[in-house]
């Protein structure tokens, strides 16, 4: 099906220019300054700053799939986008993402790529079997979260709710336990955010920009670490929250897909308790919605299901997150500068966006001040606000110093958020290749932790 989309206004560049120009610059200043602190102080916690990486130059069996995959989607992922019918073009996102990050985490093989991910000492694997009786281990849960407790638990998994290691209890339970099916899992779900952001683009804003967007949230250099951390999985989850969210509010089955949405954020919350901040995305897709008054209830009522059954079963959420901040300045967070973590995370932002999302913010929120008074009836400036929300999520975070570090995964939920800037940009190609190009250098020249 043939569709010419309109394309951006090419003027800008120079000015795009700059914008990458000066976060090239805090990402090379995160670099320098970091390696002195860390050379002089040891406390930044991370070999090769801002990145909790080693420089290991390398190549492997995912290479050569990785190359082909980023050219192709060059080529042709901007003509597919705009002539592909709605469905088989979510399928062909699906389909691109994972074989993108799959070749990027077989560069590193296998078993470092992906088999061993989780079963390091500080992942969720390592306590599967400490969850032999689960109302049990939940109701003793938080007593086993700070370091100077008997059996603390691995920094994961006491960093996290419970409902993070569950994940891979279950999987354990159904036959799929080991670091090989948790990698294929967190791999396989996570690179379904991607098809959940155009659905919400799409409703949100219009369908023209949710395929220009489309080979940017395949060709993410994010991907690196989505195969395979958790966090991978926990950007799936809180994608199709808002995207089913973004389907209820503007009146698709708004009883079914609210009562779905509320569902995952619920459990979003008990993923990760940094995800209680994606509250400001939902905000913005109530305010985009067109029918944002009928949905709300059912919301509501999705989302009490998860937190009223945990704590049922024993887990005191609340008391978990302030015995978390405990240890988090028992530890390394405690150690961590926050006055250099404070700008460097966002040098961190910028390596897993890339050069085209920024960019891309620097138009949108052009356009959304320029749109500010026909938000509700342009997409563009709907779009920016969107990303806006993203944005402010992800700031809220870094201000609140419990992300010191470490954030190149732990922010890939709202990151993911961000790459629909894209949609913005001219000369789609010559962007998207400046994507890929920053994925491999990271993926080939740094081994990375996650």
């Amino acid at each position: 099906m043939n569709r010419d989309l309109p394309r951006p206004a090419p003027s800008g560049l120079a000015r795009d220019l700059r914008v990458v120009a000066a976060a090239a610059l805090l990402v090379s200043a995160a670099v320098l300054i970091g390696t002195w602190i860390q050379d002089r102080h040891g406390t930044l916690r991370v070999n090769r700053p801002p990145l909790l990486a080693d420089w290991a130059p390398h190549a492997g069996p995912g290479t050569p799939a990785a190359l082909t995959v980023a050219a192709a989607v060059v080529a042709y992922g901007p003509a597919l986008a705009a002539r592909l019918s709605w469905r088989p073009l979510l399928l062909t996102v699906w389909g691109a993402s994972l074989a993108w990050t799959w070749s990027l985490a077989l560069v590193d093989g296998w078993s470092r790529g992906v088999a061993g991910q989780l079963t390091t000492a500080q992942e969720y694997l390592r306590v599967v079997d400490r969850f032999r009786d689960i109302p049990a281990t939940l109701r003793d849960f938080n007593g086993h979260i700070l370091l100077d407790t008997p059996d603390n638990w691995p920094a994961h998994v006491a960093g996290h709710p419970p409902g993070a290691t569950l994940t891979f209890v279950v999987l354990d339970r159904i036959g799929l336990g080991g670091g090989g099916w948790a990698g294929a899992f967190v791999i396989t779900v996570g690179t379904t955010a991607a098809v959940a952001i155009l659905v919400a683009v799409r409703r949100l804003a219009d369908e023209s920009l949710a395929r220009r967007a489309a080979p940017f949230l395949v060709l993410a250099p994010a991907a690196v670490w989505v195969g395979t951390s958790a966090d991978g999985f926990f950007t799936a989850v809180t994608a199709w929250a808002v995207a089913l969210l973004a389907l209820a509010v503007t009146g698709h089955r708004p009883a079914r897909t609210g009562f779905g949405s509320g569902l995952l954020f619920g459990l979003s919350v008990y993923l990760s308790y940094g995800l209680t901040l994606f509250a400001v995305i939902g905000a913005a897709v109530l305010l985009l919605g067109t029918r944002r008054l009928r949905p709300p209830p059912y919301v509501l009522a999705g989302f009490l299901v998860v937190p009223v059954v945990f704590t049922a079963l024993g887990f005191d959420w609340w008391e978990a997150y302030r015995l978390l901040v405990t240890r988090y300045h028992q530890g390394a967070g405690g150690v961590r500068p926050y006055g250099y973590w404070i700008w460097a995370n966002l040098a961190c932002a910028v390596l897993i966006t890339g050069p085209a999302t920024v960019a891309g913010l620097r138009r949108g929120g052009g356009l959304l001040i320029r749109g500010r008074a026909r938000l509700t009836r342009t997409a563009a400036p709907r779009l920016g606000l969107l990303l806006l929300s993203a944005l402010l999520a992800l700031l809220i975070a870094d201000l609140s110093g419990m992300s010191k570090a470490e954030t190149e995964r732990i922010w890939l939920p709202f990151a993911f958020w961000l790459l629909p800037a894209g949609a913005f940009l001219p000369g789609p190609r010559a962007w998207l290749a400046g994507q890929a190009a920053l994925a491999l250098l990271l993926n080939h020249l740094l081994l990375t932790g996650w």
